[in-house]
């Protein structure tokens, strides 16, 4: 594989985050990596926000793993349709930056934030999901594209999530791109008002408790890919 510069721009998810004012970790220089070029588009739950630092979330905890030159172009708060026109020339278009990344390997974590537009917005998400996915495919055709159920924090869980999942494994198949299952679970029994809680003080994000185990159920789920990653 070709070597990169690894790229230290952070971001991704929740929509609450914006109004919680809670910080993302600050950047700071990743280890130098040789690997494959790996871009992540997502938002705060892919961008780390709630842990203590970058290194401690579960991206960057899969791609020191793996050795991959990690490029994190998540943010906070964005989503499919979820703060798209509000966030400026070029992050307004993260697929678009993604491309341009040239990665081997593409993440797309999204979805979360929409559920928050669900009921206004529906259809326009599931059309955004499909034009940015077919996207990344027509921009990327040699690269591989793993694309992961949306993620997901409170017990409460309102239909949206799982309809929101849907058209995200749908649209996967569509473009040939693997598929990761059941990342909405991932934290259940430990969201912010449960008795072992691995959420950060906002009650919002995960800490690092919990970002550590995002990554041990992505490297499993990784590891069954075919072919594995």
């Amino acid at each position: 594989m070709r070597a990169r510069r690894l790229l230290g721009l952070v971001s991704a998810a929740s929509f609450l985050l914006i109004v919680s004012g809670c910080a993302a970790p600050t950047a700071a220089p990743a280890p130098a990596a040789t690997g494959p070029v790996v871009s992540f588009y997502g938002d705060s739950y892919t961008r780390g926000t709630g842990a203590s630092a970058n290194d401690k979330r579960w991206s960057t905890i899969v791609s020191a793993e793996r050795g991959w030159q990690e490029i994190n172009r998540s943010e906070n708060g964005l989503g499919f349709v979820n703060r798209r026109a509000s966030m400026g020339p070029g992050l307004d278009d993260i697929p678009s930056q993604v491309i341009a990344d040239d990665p081997d390997l593409v993440f797309v974590t999204m979805g979360l934030n929409d559920n928050f537009s669900y009921d206004r917005a529906a259809d326009r998400i599931r059309e955004t999901i499909d034009s940015d996915l077919e996207r990344l495919r027509a921009g990327l055709p040699d690269a591989r594209i793993v694309v992961v159920e949306p993620f997901w924090y409170t017990a409460d869980r309102p239909a949206s999530v799982d309809v929101i999942a849907g058209w995200v494994e749908d649209a996967a198949a569509r473009i040939g791109a693997d598929h990761i299952a059941g990342a909405s679970h991932w934290l259940d029994g430990h969201y912010a008002d449960s008795s072992d809680s691995w959420m950060a003080a906002d009650g919002l994000h995960p800490n690092d408790t919990g970002y550590a185990y995002m990554a041990e159920r992505m490297d499993a789920a990784l590891r069954a890919l075919d072919p594995p990653l």
